[in-house]
């Protein structure tokens, strides 16, 4: 029932491909990452559940308000099923001069849909810096 380490590597490096502006405003990419029926329960509060919506929102993101880079850590994988993962990990937004950085738990599921990896469900909860 294992997913092998090499696919678990494979999916953290799709995990960061989604932090990047440039990837995030790329609406084809974007959609070849996040499965049909997607959902998002956002850092905010907000829950994403049109996943076209949210598909348009990042491709409108310009480049002046783009947030500041995404560090991700602790990364941990847990086989769901052969064809599922849950990812976790904390991400940390540096907020530069304009205020604090911000620190969130992130859980993702990545499940293996005609032989590729996407996103059906990500979740952030924002929480206190750690060392």
């Amino acid at each position: 029932m294992n997913v092998p380490q090499h696919e678990l590597e494979e999916i953290r490096l799709l995990e960061q491909k989604l932090h990047l502006p440039e990837i995030r405003r790329s609406p084809a990419v974007v959609a070849e990452l996040l499965a049909k029926g997607f959902v998002e329960f956002g850092s905010s509060g907000t829950v994403y559940d049109d996943r076209d919506e949210l598909i348009a929102g990042l491709a409108a993101e310009k480049r002046e308000e783009a947030a500041p880079p995404i560090i991700s850590r602790d990364y941990a994988f847990r086989s769901i099923s052969p064809d599922a993962v849950l990812v976790t990990y904390r991400s940390i937004r540096w907020a530069g001069e304009s205020g604090p950085e911000r620190h969130t738990l992130r859980s993702s599921i990545w499940q293996r849909t005609e032989g590729r990896w996407q996103m059906i469900f990500h979740q952030g909860t924002p929480t206190t810096p750690r060392d």
